[in-house]
């Protein structure tokens, strides 16, 4: 006859106290790192935790602390890379620091403040101990500020757009703005890198390819890239797009293309789109009409999405940090919840810390032809 073997008891708080020769109550302090207790103490704890294989419950450590060790995450643009890889690096860091996250998910165009109100209020009913809002267009930024939550909250944004940093911060109330804090990729700076990188090459002609207006990374990108091509001297006309999609890029080149040989025009010489997707799209029309990357006409892209080192010719584009952005967004939220230090960010803009991003060189940027 076979017998079912009765699952071995998890190990207590107070089994622990026991083993360390000291109270419960002091192995609550060291679980939830109280300064009041020895070293000595805590190392025997410690031992005594290790070898028991104890974990603490989060409902046990929420009633030591008064906290739920949760914290919220609202997100949109989550059909991108970038959000993404940025809230795997969040939840993963929350979950070395005994935190739980609970990920709600909206329409980045079409999300209403009574929406985003909504999910805080659902999250408030958890009685989550942080927010962080990733709010890549101006209507979630502006949400993401205007939502009338009193526990700390971390934005993850971008420096530019239609509404500006100090006006969204201009819509949380004064006694709440101690406790919120913005991250965000240094995307000024990775646009010159760019275009310093044109010059280096001698382009003196370029298209940009402009990303949808209503995200604040589009319109980021397309300032810096007026500002810093003119700079440089790059004589440039701008293509806009209301998508990041690559069939929406290809129509328009194609529509250049032709344009340019009904005028028996000479073709720019780099094409610089705002993301990886507008960037396939343009290569593509310019296989379909002949014209040879990098030889005739270069392309950069912008977000490293996958298989970009595998479009031909590979492609030159921007590798944005995502992991270190959510750690970063993590590290602020620690910081709020007074449990993480002083940021120390490479840079910083318009009160945003900044992620660095780096230009990942591939064989579809070359020289300037010369013509």
């Amino acid at each position: 006859m076979v017998t079912s073997r009765r699952p071995s008891k998890r190990p207590s708080m107070f089994e622990v106290a026991r083993l360390a020769g000291v109270s419960h109550q002091t192995v609550s302090r060291v679980i939830n790192n109280s300064p009041d207790v020895s070293d000595a103490t805590r190392a025997r704890v410690q031992a005594a935790i290790e070898q028991l294989g104890y974990r603490p419950s989060n409902s046990a450590r929420a009633l030591a602390s008064r906290r739920s060790r949760t914290i919220g995450l609202i997100a949109g643009g989550l059909k991108f890379f970038g959000p993404i890889s940025a809230i795997t690096s969040i939840e993963s860091m929350a979950r070395d620091h005994g935190l739980f996250m609970s990920v709600m998910m909206v329409h980045e165009a079409l999300c209403t403040q009574a929406d985003f109100d909504n999910l805080c209020d659902t999250f408030n009913e958890q009685n989550v101990d942080a927010f962080i809002f990733l709010t890549p267009t101006d209507v979630m930024f502006a949400a993401a500020c205007r939502a009338g939550v009193t526990q700390p909250r971390v934005i993850v944004t971008s420096t530019h757009g239609q509404v500006t940093v100090r006006e969204g911060l201009s819509l949380i109330p004064s006694d709440n703005r101690r406790r919120t804090s913005l991250v965000g990729i240094d995307q000024w700076d990775a646009m010159g890198k760019v275009v310093r990188l044109l010059a280096e090459y001698g382009h003196k002609s370029a298209l940009y390819f402009a990303g949808p207006n209503e995200w604040r990374d589009a319109h980021t990108r397309l300032d810096a890239w007026r500002k810093l091509s003119a700079a440089k001297s790059i004589d440039s006309q701008i293509v806009r797009c209301h998508t990041w999609d690559s069939d929406e890029a290809y129509a328009h080149m194609n529509h250049l293309l032709d344009e340019y040989g009904q005028r028996g025009a000479a073709l720019p010489t780099v094409v610089v789109s705002a993301n990886d997707n507008q960037a396939m799209g343009i290569c593509r029309a310019l296989h379909e009409h002949g014209v040879r990357i990098p030889q005739d006409v270069s392309v950069v892209g912008f977000d490293d999405m996958s298989g970009m080192d595998n479009m031909y010719p590979p492609l030159t584009t921007v590798r944005p940090d995502f992991e270190g952005l959510g750690v970063a967004a993590m590290r602020e939220t620690l910081r709020l919840l007074g449990e993480g230090g002083e940021p120390a960010f490479l840079a910083s803009q318009h009160g945003v810390g900044l992620i660095p991003a780096k230009v990942v060189g591939r064989r579809s940027l070359g020289p300037a032809p010369r013509r």
